[in-house]
């Protein structure tokens, strides 16, 4: 994977060493509201669409499928699309620390399967605490994103062969742990809980507020940030306008899913417990990119990796970590899928990697380095996720889901090499 200029227009990270403000994030154009609408169309005519395709799709699917199934915009299928897509979602998010790079990491879904499978194999065989089981299965996929990082960034050998290379060999060794035929069940309640039970209903307000409080007081701070560094902010206007989306769209999901989708005697509502831990994995990983060095010099790295490095940036140690990022947070990804199915076998993740660099590049995610957002890649995931359970509430073949998803992806790749091109990157041709 080869890095890239970004597009004129777009907002890059400002690699030179700042005495007063190195790492404030990129605050877009000041003016009115009429000037940053302006710049937006300005941008989007430059190539830079963003999330925007993916956002349309998942507005047009959304509504094609209510259309098609009586069933889909109903409550219990609301909260089953959520619970079916944070698998993706969190896996699509790791992808993207790899991805800001120029480089890709297809043994991300096989580590979250090995991984999972050493930690159920550790409580289910040996009797070890699960607590303990789970912090060597997290130990382990941080070693394994220093191996791909050491490879990557010392020796220099394609991210595509190592982690190709261990896309083969996490398969025998998860069968070797796992044994032929295998299956073990996930009889730990804390862990089957994180996606099988769901918030009072309460808590789902709570967290809505939480959200609110923590968005407001992110983007004040980095308003003063600005202030202090004598650096042009937006108009506060806009601060108001997200919180108001915020408000509006985290209101509706919270109603909706507050209210009962049980279909017999029991009583089910409130918001999956797993949606708060995807939004908060969510937020850190964003404060990082948009907020701290590290996440500047991803950037950097991924629009012209020697430029940073003439500007002082640790290039290797960079790309090392970004691995590191990617391998732990599959895990996390591996461990919403056995909360999900309720048992872990010697085939898992082994499929889901390709789907998690679809959902970041559906979302907008540049597989050629230096832009895109870990948001993008939710909401890619979420556009797969909406194909994924609209076609099976139609009953139709797993292969029509296969086909609809892979002529998606090529859409998508498709827009993000034309926008490269209208942004003035160039497609090499022989």
């Amino acid at each position: 994977m080869s890095s890239q200029t970004p597009a004129p227009g777009a907002v890059a990270p400002d690699t030179s060493a700042s005495d007063v403000a190195p790492d404030l994030i990129g605050s877009g154009q000041e003016g009115t509201i009429g000037d940053q609408v302006r710049g937006y169309f300005q941008r989007l005519r430059s190539g830079d669409m963003g999330a925007l395709p993916a956002v349309g799709g998942f507005i047009v699917l959304t509504i094609l499928f209510s259309f098609l199934s009586p069933f889909f915009l109903t409550e219990r299928n609301f909260a089953n699309l959520l619970t079916q897509a944070a698998t993706l979602v969190m896996l699509g998010m790791a992808l993207v620390f790899v991805l800001l790079l120029g480089e890709i990491d297809l043994s991300a879904g096989v580590t979250s399967g090995m991984t999972m499978a050493l930690f159920i194999v550790l409580v289910n065989v040996h009797a070890v605490n699960w607590m303990l089981a789970l912090a060597i299965a997290f130990a382990a996929g941080i070693l394994t994103g220093a191996f791909i990082g050491f490879f990557v960034a010392r020796v220099g050998i394609p991210s595509f062969v190592v982690t190709l290379g261990l896309f083969l060999g996490y398969q025998g060794l998860t069968l070797m742990i796992i044994g032929a035929g295998g299956l073990y069940r996930v009889q730990i309640p804390e862990i089957r809980a994180i996606q099988n039970s769901n918030m009072p209903v309460w808590a789902g307000w709570a967290m809505l507020g939480v959200i609110l409080a923590v968005s407001a007081a992110t983007s004040f701070w980095d308003r003063a940030r600005r202030t202090r560094a004598g650096v042009p902010n937006r108009t506060i206007t806009l601060v108001w306008i997200k919180l108001g989306v915020i408000a509006v769209i985290g209101g509706a999901v919270v109603a909706i899913l507050s209210r009962n989708r049980g279909q017999s005697v029991g009583v089910v509502e409130g918001v999956p417990i797993v949606v708060p831990i995807v939004l908060v994995i969510l937020w850190i990983g964003t404060f990082v990119l948009d907020r701290t060095k590290f996440g500047r010099y991803l950037y950097a790295i991924g629009g012209n990796a020697e430029a940073a490095r003439r500007s002082g940036v640790k290039v290797m140690l960079v790309r090392w970590s970004a691995f590191i990022v990617c391998s732990t947070l599959a895990v996390v990804s591996g461990l919403f899928s056995i909360s999900k199915v309720g048992a872990v076998d010697a085939a898992a993740g082994r499929e889901i990697v390709l789907s998690g660099v679809a959902a970041a590049v559906v979302g907008g995610v540049s597989l050629f380095g230096g832009r895109g957002r870990l948001l993008h890649a939710a909401i890619g995931a979420l556009v797969i996720a909406v194909i994924t359970n609209g076609l099976g509430l139609l009953n139709l073949p797993a292969g029509v889901n296969l086909v609809v998803t892979g002529g998606v992806l090529i859409l998508a790749a498709t827009v993000d090499a034309v926008s490269r091109v209208r942004a003035g990157g160039s497609i090499l041709r022989t």
